[in-house]
């Protein structure tokens, strides 16, 4: 029963024309690569934490076909929200989907699962004014603080399960010389000394784990990973 994480999958099944495809290198023939890399690795007993932008799709819709397709891989489903996920609705309303449809999956917001000893936390993130955000005037102050109490509220929940609190996010929180003091804060607050990322292509030669201030942040987007879930 081992637990993994995988981000940035940017599937887009339903639309070919937003297949990541273009973009060459490693991005070449990506569905079949994360097929192939998700089946050689996850077992049925295993967890995977999907670490958002998960489809292209612009509504539940369309986002059908990429639900179906890793539906139909190995392994129990927990994932969370990242900046592209315009299908994303309410919790209530993907849970509806997800249940309308038959498909198994879990997602991550203000709340914990317990996967062996290991407490699954996380969320979203957001990046500070020092990086280029994704949406245009948006307030990167109110963001973060409300996503930082989304992480408050996560490992609250994981403290009561037990186990070692592990932080999932879709923004890292460490990246180079940049920090997100925010998010470190409230994972020292719980005692947290692993947490995960992706967002962030194309770039290769950052180390696969950074620490700062004793905690170990790993880099987990799929093309890093080369399609290939990162076991946590």
């Amino acid at each position: 029963m081992s637990l993994y994480y995988i981000a940035d999958l940017h599937l887009s099944e339903g639309d070919p024309d937003k297949k990541m495809d273009v973009f060459g290198g490693r991005w070449r023939d990506y569905t079949k690569k994360i097929i192939m890399g998700w089946t050689d690795t996850v077992k049925d007993d295993d967890t995977v934490v999907i670490g958002g932008d998960f489809s292209w799709a612009m509504d539940t819709d369309g986002a059908y076909p990429d639900f179906a397709l890793v539906n139909s891989l190995p392994g129990r489903k927990i994932m969370l929200e990242g900046n592209h996920d315009f299908y994303w609705q309410s919790l209530k309303k993907m849970k509806q989907f997800c249940e309308k449809n038959g498909f198994r999956y879990e997602f991550l917001r203000n709340n914990a699962y317990l996967c062996g000893g290991i407490s699954v936390c996380g969320c979203r993130g957001w990046y500070t004014d020092e990086r280029e955000i994704p949406e245009t005037n948006a307030d990167s102050a109110k963001i973060i603080l409300r996503e930082a109490g989304r992480l408050k509220f996560s490992l609250e929940a994981g403290a009561k399960l037990g186990g070692e609190p592990v932080v999932f996010m879709h923004f890292p929180p460490v990246l180079g010389a940049y920090r997100c003091e925010e998010f470190i804060d409230v994972m020292l607050s719980y005692g947290v000394r692993r947490c995960y990322f992706g967002h962030i292509h194309g770039q290769y030669e950052y180390p696969p784990k950074i620490n700062y201030k004793g905690i170990d942040f790993y880099y987990g987007a799929s093309d890093y990973l080369c399609f290939e879930p990162l076991l946590v």
